[in-house]
């Protein structure tokens, strides 16, 4: 394949042996005997590669190197010296320069240096094109899903990634909402500049504003050394604030602040310091309900909510679970290194079924159980986890209660022993928490608590029943 190549050298005979043996390697080549002439050239589209010597009248070899390298960084550049300047070319080549080349030499050493050049261009063409693709095939690839609630929420996303506006996050918990915040700041104009994340309930309240807006040494007892907040790191770019509704009111007024008037005192300083960040925040508490509470400040709320986004809960998103299960069990096998192709019908009828009170987070989780459980190619519906196992069709029609497994009690007895055992398995997967054990179970958390109270089930660390 013919390319066009420029040779830049003021040794007329040089330029022409340089030239013959490229046009007979079928490359077209376009010839300057000095920097400053060579200029001009540089600008031409078609422009592949560059041979230029060092010692040049007028504009120098390393002068015009860095000129080339600021209108056209994409070109490779090898240098053409003699012997005794081999030190010069190799500082050339710190500065933007591909390679060298000592004169004298053979036709075939130039050939094969040029070659060399061309391949590398070639290559890191090639990676820009992939790296082209995949971003614009992927900007969504932490949000799998083809169910409309996803495909709103990826228009919501398009909508306001572009623009610099503090986003409202809500959704129920292991939804995604993290997914979303990063997307939003991958996808905005501040993808090259920090992004920083910041749990709002894990963080101990006495350690927040220290966490949040620095300090300068000797704010507090420990304080030896000044530390940038988690504000200024991230200057420039995107600031996370996840479960922003657990902070604290005293903390809330210094953010409000920051929100308006893009300034803040690290904690025992008294200058002012500028922050230019797009704020994203979550949560899945309901944040009117806390305003009306107390806990949290009306003006805040709205400063936060330029812009809200509700992640769906999985069961909102229709068909999406079982996306999720093979992208799950893709990425989960690569790290196992299992030889596990895919999940047996059984199995995905059951997750197809699941109600998934624990979200994206729940489904990730138990495909990473099933992994470790499975012994053959195939997850099985055995390989996935007793809640899962519950409410899937196949079981409940095995264990149908019939006339006979009433084992001779009156139904009235057989009910009460049934719901006694549910509820208590319910109990014990969820840690004896009963919010959560009612979900898993499909009921309120009153209607619980009156079934606990009615069978006598006291609840600690784990179920027990009075008296067992």
């Amino acid at each position: 394949m013919q390319r066009t190549i420029l040779i830049v050298d003021d040794n007329p005979n040089m330029l022409q042996v340089m030239r013959m043996t490229l046009e007979d390697a079928n490359h077209h080549v376009l010839i300057a005997s000095s920097g400053d002439a060579a200029l001009a050239l540089v600008q031409n589209p078609d422009l592949e590669l560059i041979l230029t010597d060092l010692k040049m009248p007028g504009l120098s070899g390393e002068a015009f190197i860095a000129l080339v390298r600021e209108q056209r960084p994409e070109i490779p550049i090898i240098v053409v010296t003699a012997f005794g300047s081999i030190r010069s070319a190799i500082e050339c080549v710190k500065v933007g320069a591909t390679d060298y080349l000592t004169k004298p030499f053979e036709p075939e050493a130039l050939q094969f240096t040029v070659n060399s050049a061309l391949r590398l261009l070639d290559l890191t063409r090639k990676n820009s094109r992939l790296e082209a693709v995949i971003h614009a095939v992927q900007p969504y690839r932490r949000l799998v899903g083809q169910s409309q609630a996803m495909i709103r929420l990826r228009e919501q996303i398009a909508q306001v990634a572009p623009y610099c506006s503090n986003v409202l996050i809500t959704g129920e918990s292991g939804t995604g909402k993290e997914a979303v915040a990063r997307t939003i700041h991958e996808e905005g104009s501040r993808s090259d500049q920090p992004w920083v994340a910041v749990n709002c309930s894990a963080i101990p309240h006495e350690l927040m504003e220290s966490e949040l807006f620095g300090h300068v040494r000797g704010a507090f007892t420990g304080a030896t050394r000044s530390r940038m907040g988690f504000l200024e790191q991230a200057d420039g770019g995107t600031l996370f604030l996840d479960e922003i509704g657990d902070m604290e009111l005293s903390l809330q007024a210094k953010l409000l602040r920051v929100l308006q008037e893009r300034e803040f005192s690290p904690l025992g300083g008294g200058l002012l310091r500028r922050v230019d960040v797009q704020v994203i925040a979550a949560t899945n508490h309901d944040l009117k309900q806390r305003v009306r509470e107390g806990l949290f400040r009306e003006d805040l709320m709205y400063r936060l909510d330029v812009y809200p986004i509700r992640v769906p809960p999985l069961r909102e998103r229709e068909g999406d679970a079982l996306l999720l299960a093979e992208f799950f069990l893709a990425e989960l096998r690569a790290k196992m290194d299992k030889r596990i192709l895919r999940f047996d019908p059984e199995a995905e009828e059951a997750m197809a079924h699941y109600s998934w009170p624990g979200n994206v987070r729940e489904l990730r989780n138990a495909v990473e159980r099933a992994l470790l459980s499975c012994k053959g190619e195939s997850i099985t519906l055995m390989d996935l986890p007793n809640r899962i196992l519950a409410q899937s069709p196949t079981s409940n029609r095995e264990n149908s209660p019939t006339l006979g497994s009433l084992g001779g009690q009156d139904l009235e007895s057989w009910l009460e022993q049934a719901e006694r055992r549910l509820i208590k398995e319910a109990l014990a997967q969820s840690n004896g928490v009963q919010a959560q054990a009612a979900r898993l179970l499909g009921i309120s958390d009153r209607s619980i608590w009156h079934r606990l109270k009615k069978l006598g089930i006291q609840v600690s660390r784990t179920a027990q029943q009075k008296g067992v």
